[in-house]
């Protein structure tokens, strides 16, 4: 959603577009290009000038979050492998499956907790669990950390530039720097695992 002035359309959606929003972008596979932490950072901003309520974003936007996974993994659980035999189309792309699937198998159940953290995987991650089979209640606990740590974190950073930070140039350079920050995060965590393992062999 390049070039939308998220601001504006958090301001005409309100509190039931983003919820409409968060449970789409993280259940259905058709949601992976909805801007995630942005819109979460710029609704948290939006709170920060008393536009929007935190007390009422923080749980509304949790529950969207985790029925939104919880959604994504019965697609999984049902469809099973015909997802990965999908074609290509205007609202689906098989690669983006295929790299949630390849996060899964290394990760394993922490997955659904750090997909929360990485755009497009964290759509795509809850419907590898159920394709893949995790037990439900695994799932869900998961599913329960893992939305209950993304939503907050990033509402409250958004909440946070919002009353510190008056230029909004700022805010969106500091924006950019940490989803990069967290996007690389678990990479570099995982490089430096490997590598103290790397070091112990030898």
């Amino acid at each position: 959603m390049l070039g939308v002035d998220l601001e504006a359309l958090i301001r005409t959606i309100g509190y039931t577009g983003l919820f409409v929003m968060v449970f789409a972008e993280t259940g259905l596979l058709i949601g992976f290009f909805l801007p995630g932490d942005t819109l979460l950072i710029t609704a948290g901003l939006l709170a920060g000038r008393s536009q929007l309520d935190l007390v009422i974003l923080v749980p509304l936007l949790i529950v969207a979050a985790i029925l939104g996974d919880a959604v994504g993994y019965q697609i999984g659980l049902h469809a099973g492998p015909r997802i990965f035999r999908r074609e290509d189309s205007r609202f689906f792309k098989r690669r983006h499956l295929e790299r949630a699937q390849e996060f899964y198998l290394k990760h394993g159940g922490k997955t659904i907790i750090v997909a929360r953290f990485l755009a497009v995987i964290r759509t795509f991650a809850p419907t590898v669990a159920g394709a893949a089979g995790m037990p439900y209640r695994r799932f869900f606990v998961f599913n329960l950390i893992g939305g209950a740590t993304w939503v907050p974190s990033m509402l409250v950073l958004g909440y946070w530039f919002g009353k510190k930070v008056g230029n909004l140039e700022y805010f969106f350079t500091g924006m950019v720097a940490i989803m990069v920050i967290i996007s690389i995060a678990p990479g570099l965590w995982h490089v430096y695992r490997e590598r103290d393992t790397y070091l112990r062999r030898n």
